[in-house]
Parts: C-alpha cells; sequence; structure tokens
C-alpha cells in the first residue's frame, strides 16, 4: 500500500494514521482498508446481513482469531506451491480420513466455481441436506471459507477446529520436506469440520488445478467442471486444453461429470479422461442447460433443462449470463447426486427448486452494494471474468455512464482484464488493494493509459481515495442521470470496497 499523500491540512489523515498504527497485526487482506471508511459508510445506507462474517464482538474470541489467522499467515500462501498431495493426505491419514466420512461434490474451472458452489450447497439445503460448503479465496474473513447449512463457520468453532487438528498438523510438518501450507491447513480444518458437524454432503472448491491441489484427497461422486480459460499460465499451462489436463485430475473413477460449455481443446481433454476411468459425462448445452432466460428485477427469471427434465419459472437474484449457465450446472451436479439421469429418471420438486435459487447470493459478484449512485462489486480478476462482468453490467444495468474501480494483482493480464472494460467504462480509476500481491497503481496506470488513453485514466492509490474519486465522478452527471460505479479487478480489492461502504 501506498503512504498516505501529503496534506495542505494539518491532521487530516491523522484517524488514518491511528487506525493503520492500531491494526498492524490484522489480517493481511484486510489491513489499512478501515482508515477513510467512515464517510463512505454513511453514504453507502443501511447494512444488511448477507452471510458474510464480521469480526467477532468478544474480545477475547476477536484475539484468539487473529492468533490463529497470524499462525496460517506465517505458512506458505496461497500463490506458493510444491506440486503434491503428498503432505495433505499424510495429514488426512493421521487424523483418520475425515474427508471420507461424507459423499462429496467437487467443483474445478477458471471461473464460476464459487457462484455455483454456493448455488450447490443452496440446492441440498433446501431438499433437507445438512451441508458443508468449502471456497476460496474469502471476500472479507477466512471463516467465510468453511461454510455449515449455508452459513460460514463461527469464530468459535473455527479456532476449535484449528486447536483440535494443530497437534496433527505439527506431527505432519516434521515428517515433510515442507511444513504443510496456508491452504492445505485451510483445506485439513473444512473437511475435519465437516466431519465433526456431521454433514450429509460436501460441496468443494478446488483451490487451483485440480490433480495436485490439496482439496484432492476427496473422491467426489460428482466432479463438475465451470469454463476453463488462461489464468494461472504459469502454472498450469498456456491454452485451455493444457489447464483442462491438470483440472481433470479430479474426476475419478466412476463418478459422474458436470461438464459446463468449454473450448474445443479442454473438452476433449475433459471426454478423454472420463473415458479412461469410467466416468459418466452430463454436457450442458446436451444433456441440460439453459432454456429461456429474461431479465428480471433483482436478477434474472430462467428456465432451466435439467437431466430429469424442464424447470420453469426460476428466479435467480443474479446477473448476468454466465449465472444463469451456473445454475444449469448447479442443478445439474445436484440431479447427478441424486442419481437422476444414471439410476432412474425423474424431476426434482419444482417447488423446492424455486426456493432454493431465489435464496442464492454471491458476495462479489456484480453486487449491488450502494445506490444513487449505483455501485457494483464484481471480483473478476482475469479476461473471461471480466469479459463475463461487462455483459452482466449491459445487460442488467441502465448506466448512462460507468465510472471503473481497478487494484489487480500483479500476477494477472491486467491488460486483457482492462481491454475487456474498455467499452463500458467512460473514465477509470486505478487504484490498489492492501495486499502484497497488489499491482502498484503506477505500474497499472500505465497499462491502463495504454487501454483507456490518457485523459479517461485517474490513479489513486488509496482505495479509500478511489471509491470517492469515482463516486465523485458518477454524481457529476447529477443524482437523476443513471452513472454508476463498478469495482473490480481482485477478490481482495472487492472484500475491501465492501467494509469501506459499510457492507459486513
Amino acid at each position: 500500500m501506498s503512504e498516505p499523500r501529503p496534506s495542505d491540512q494539518p491532521g487530516e489523515y491523522d484517524d488514518f494514521d491511528e487506525i493503520v498504527d492500531a491494526e498492524t497485526d490484522r489480517d493481511p487482506d484486510l489491513a489499512v482498508i478501515e482508515a477513510g471508511s467512515r464517510t463512505l459508510r454513511a453514504q453507502a445506507g443501511p447494512v444488511q446481513d448477507d452471510g458474510v462474517p464480521d469480526r467477532p464482538s468478544d474480545p477475547e474470541v476477536d484475539k484468539a482469531l487473529r492468533a490463529v489467522e497470524q499462525e496460517l499467515a506465517g505458512r506458505w500462501g496461497e500463490t506458493k506451491l510444491e506440486p503434491s498431495v503428498a503432505r495433505i493426505a499424510a495429514l488426512m491419514d493421521v487424523l483418520g480420513d475425515p474427508q471420507r466420512a461424507y459423499p462429496s461434490i467437487h467443483i474445478t474451472g477458471t471461473n464460476g466455481k464459487t457462484s455455483t458452489a454456493r448455488m450447490i450447497e443452496s440446492l441440498l439445503g433446501a431438499f433437507e441436506l445438512r451441508t458443508g460448503r468449502y471456497t476460496s479465496p474469502h471476500v472479507q474473513s477466512v471463516t467465510e471459507r468453511i461454510s455449515l447449512d449455508g452459513a460460514p463457520i463461527s469464530a468459535e468453532r473455527f479456532i476449535e477446529t484449528y486447536a483440535d487438528i494443530k497437534p496433527y498438523i505439527e506431527m505432519v510438518d516434521g515428517m515433510q520436506e515442507y511444513r504443510l501450507s496456508f491452504f492445505e491447513v485451510l483445506t485439513a480444518m473444512a473437511y475435519a469440520a465437516f466431519a465433526d458437524a456431521p454433514v450429509d454432503a460436501a460441496v468443494v472448491e478446488v483451490g487451483m488445478g485440480g490433480s495436485w491441489d490439496a482439496t484432492n484427497v476427496i473422491d467426489g461422486s460428482v466432479a463438475v467442471v465451470t469454463p476453463i480459460d488462461l489464468d494461472h499460465t504459469d502454472r498450469l499451462g498456456s491454452t485451455p486444453g493444457e489447464i483442462a489436463l491438470e483440472k481433470a485430475g479430479i474426476v475419478k473413477a466412476d463418478a459422474t461429470v458436470i461438464l459446463a460449455q468449454q473450448p474445443v481443446d479442454a473438452a476433449q481433454v475433459m471426454l478423454k479422461k472420463a473415458v479412461d476411468v469410467d466416468a459418466t459425462v452430463a454436457r450442458e448445452g446436451m444433456e441440460f442447460g439453459v432454456v429461456a432466460r429474461e431479465i428480471a428485477v433483482g436478477g434474472q427469471l430462467l428456465t432451466l433443462r435439467g437431466l430429469g427434465g424442464e424447470y420453469e419459472q426460476i428466479f435467480l437474484p443474479l446477473y448476468g449470463a454466465h449465472q444463469a449457465h451456473n445454475a444449469a450446472v448447479a442443478l445439474a451436479a445436484v440431479e447427478a447426486f441424486f442419481g437422476i439421469g444414471a439410476q432412474h429418471a425423474r424431476k426434482l420438486d419444482l417447488d423446492t427448486i424455486r426456493k432454493a435459487f431465489a435464496a442464492v447470493s454471491s458476495p462479489g459478484r456484480l453486487e449491488v452494494v450502494r445506490r444513487s449512485p449505483t455501485v457494483v462489486l464484481d471480483a473478476a480478476h482475469n479476461p473471461a471474468g471480466a469479459r463475463a462482468a461487462a455483459d452482466g453490467i449491459t445487460e442488467s444495468f441502465g448506466f448512462s455512464r460507468l465510472i471503473g474501480v481497478v487494484g489487480a494483482s500483479d500476477d494477472k493480464d491486467v491488460r486483457g482484464v482492462l481491454e475487456a472494460l474498455e467499452p463500458i467504462c467512460a473514465e477509470l480509476v486505478v487504484t490498489e488493494n492492501s495486499s502484497h500481491r497488489a499491482m502498484d497503481a503506477d505500474t497499472l496506470a500505465a497499462v491502463a493509459v495504454e487501454v483507456f488513453g490518457e485523459d479517461r485514466v485517474q490513479v489513486e492509490p488509496r482505495l479509500d481515495d478511489a471509491l470517492e474519486a469515482a463516486i465523485t465522478l458518477a454524481e457529476e452527471e447529477s443524482e437523476f442521470a443513471g452513472a454508476g460505479v463498478l469495482v473490480t479487478g481482485s477478490v481482495i480489492t472487492v472484500g475491501e470496497a465492501r467494509l469501506l461502504l459499510g457492507r459486513r
């Protein structure tokens, strides 16, 4: 994060500095962003409960949670990898293989995994199954990653789960060449928490890739593959087909593969893997898919074709065609989990399906967090995600003028993201988030100027300043002119913006 800018008025940034000094030990993904947020929160209107947890209100619990977060932060981060499941498998072994205590739906792909996981979780819960969901990364709190019955586990349970398995973690650390990573420990915590609950079904999102991902010690009876595109090319491959080779690692013998629409080379890889392990494949556009969709207030109205038949008049409170396709994938995955299409042919109860989809939320995915002007958050961090966000904005929001706020990580294809946003954004405010992986605002601005032109780019290194600047630009058209703000580029940027705008 850049140093606070100099001020002509002494004391202007006293509150900012005070908060920064007081919060130096907080979660690194959230550090610093509280500064300057009070005014933004006052403007944002009432806070709504959307299942994203706040810090614990009990000071002792908060202290204990921070201690766990600090210990986890001392391990390898999610961007440092030694491709192997040896360490997590060893930990599962000494824990008694908790991941085998329940059936699982395993989800890989490039974009749409978390939204699809949330839809699957909602559907299973509506059919009175106790669910566990493991997704990453988190938007605001690490406890979001592990959910039971549709809600993040409490801070107390998170702390207890870590304490329960910590001795075993340390045992395995001593046996391996490398210590367990941050992601591996969290994965073990999720599997242990699910077994302890116990859950009837686990919905597990891959962290990266598939074959050597830490989550891949489960044998999912259903393997879901959301659209594959270019991301993490330095680790997974430079073409969709190469990336699919790694992601195909979650497809196990006798599983059912729910395959979203894919590039041809990626689809070929997945189909070959299914044949090799004798898995059954259901393909979007063939065995299931979106029959019809229309824009509705607060989302969209869908007709979906599942493995057992058509489901009409389904309201999905999410924006964008990509979310409709995610819904089709989620529905097919749940049908496959119940054996529909393989063991028997029937439809699931329509009213239950409608109720489940109507209850879905996906924080940070074309999420409206403020009105007048409207501020939309989207966690797109690669070109495919940015194109989907741009299409969703264009289709669902009638903005007369859109101001973009972008803060990205330094290992992403930022040019591709910016090129996807350029046709819909009149102006761009370039910023950076508090992560050590954040791309420097000036570096990002240099690319932005090449894409947008110098006159359309403004640089505000501090995110609170960037939000204020974008809102001011949007308000220049007057209250009733229909301008909006889109905040995007990184999950971390979106999470910090949510906090600044009072969404907890």
